[in-house]
């Protein structure tokens, strides 16, 4: 079975996103399903049809949710040092062409957001800044082409 690395805030949005699912949501779209039951034919109600399609999708995010909880594999970020890059590390880089800094924390994939600086372990940029140290250039091909970028430093919080 293999395990996905986590840090504990994605773990524990994790189980609150379950949480949430399984005691709000779960008995708000039956409720609904029941609502447009009382509307008579099923077969041309739009509301029941709707209400049983967010049922579905909601049953199956319980369930993905539910594997990544169970493959999770909690890394407390806080307990990790060293002078070399690797899951968890908060980096800071410079992009080569634009001079635009940035900073980024490597984390699992569940948890990634790149609008709040949290970027996938296996990202392309991730997979590059792996292994290196302050002061390194790594380059990589993203979606938009090949980028380049200056390792300014980092730190593990």
């Amino acid at each position: 079975m293999e395990k996905f690395p986590m840090t504990q805030a994605g773990f524990d949005q994790l189980k609150e996103e379950l949480r949430w699912r399984q005691q709000e949501e779960r008995p708000r779209i039956i409720e609904a399903i029941s609502e447009a039951r009382a509307h008579g034919d099923l077969s041309e109600n739009a509301e029941y049809h709707a209400a049983k399609e967010a049922q579905s999708h909601n049953e199956g995010r319980i369930g993905e949710v539910e594997d990544y909880i169970a493959r999770a594999e909690v890394i407390d970020v806080a307990k990790l040092s060293g002078t070399t890059i690797k899951f968890g590390a908060t980096v800071t880089l410079i992009d080569e062409d634009s001079e635009e800094e940035r900073i980024y924390q490597i984390v699992g994939d569940q948890e990634a957001d790149v609008k709040k600086g949290r970027i996938s372990i296996s990202s392309p940029i991730a997979r590059a800044l792996i292994g290196k140290s302050a002061g390194d250039t790594v380059e990589f091909n993203a979606p938009g082409g090949a980028r380049s970028y200056e390792i300014l430093g980092m730190r593990f919080i």
